[in-house]
C-alpha cells in the first residue's frame, strides 16, 4: 500500500560546517518529521529510527517537501540503502520556481496563504540540537511538517497560491497546475 508522506528534515551542522553547500550530503539530520495522509498521524524520527523511517519512505507515492529535492534527500540519502531520489517526489518550492522563476521562503508562503508563519528558522533548530532542547526542535520540526502539508493541501484543492512581492504588500496569484501521480500498478509475475 503506498501513502503519501510529507517530510522534512533538521540537521546538526551548518554548510560553514561541512566547507560550503558544495558538500550538502556531509550535513547529518538531527530530526524527521514527518505527516502520514494514510493513518493521518505526525511523527518525529531520530537519528537512531532511519530504518523505520526508511520503511515509511518506501511506501510514499509521492514523498511531499518543501526544497526537499535539492536539500533533503541529498542530506537524507546516505542513511538508506536505496535510491530515495528515485521516490516520486513533489517539491513545492520546485513547483513555485517552474511557474513563477523565483524562490520563496517557507514562512512568507504560509503567512501568506494561511495566516501563520513559522516558529523560526534552520540555525535555531541547529541550535536547539547543540544544546539538547529536543523537544523544541521536534516542535519545529512537526510545525514545518504541518505548514508543508496546508500549503501542498491549497495546491492541490485550490490550484494556486499567493506569492507577495518582496517590495511591496502586493500579492500575485500564482496558478500552480496540479495532477495527482498516477499509482503505481502492481508487478505482474
Amino acid at each position: 500500500m503506498t501513502d503519501k508522506i510529507v517530510f522534512d528534515i533538521e540537521t546538526k551542522n551548518t554548510f560553514d560546517d561541512v566547507g560550503g553547500q558544495s558538500n550538502i550530503g556531509k550535513l547529518e539530520a538531527s530530526l524527521i518529521g514527518t505527516y502520514s495522509y494514510a493513518t493521518d498521524t505526525y511523527r518525529v524520527f531520530d537519528e537512531h529510527e532511519m530504518e523505520e523511517l526508511g520503511a515509511l519512505i518506501q511506501k510514499a507515492h509521492p514523498l511531499i517537501g518543501f526544497y526537499s529535492k535539492k536539500f533533503d534527500v541529498p542530506v537524507l540519502a546516505k542513511y538508506f540503502n536505496f535510491n530515495l531520489a528515485a521516490i516520486p517526489h513533489y517539491d513545492i518550492l520546485e513547483e513555485i520556481e517552474k511557474n513563477m522563476k523565483r524562490r520563496i521562503g517557507l514562512g512568507v508562503l504560509a503567512e501568506a496563504n494561511l495566516g501563520v508563519g513559522k516558529s523560526g528558522h534552520g540555525l535555531q533548530a541547529i541550535d536547539f540540537y547543540r544544546n539538547g532542547e529536543m523537544q523544541k526542535l521536534k516542535d519545529y520540526c512537526i510545525q514545518d511538517v504541518k505548514l508543508t502539508k496546508q500549503i501542498y493541501d491549497l495546491i492541490r484543492t485550490q490550484g494556486f497560491l499567493w506569492i507577495p512581492d518582496r517590495m511591496t504588500s502586493k500579492m500575485t496569484k500564482l496558478i500552480i497546475p496540479f495532477t495527482e501521480l498516477a499509482e503505481p500498478q502492481a508487478k505482474l509475475l
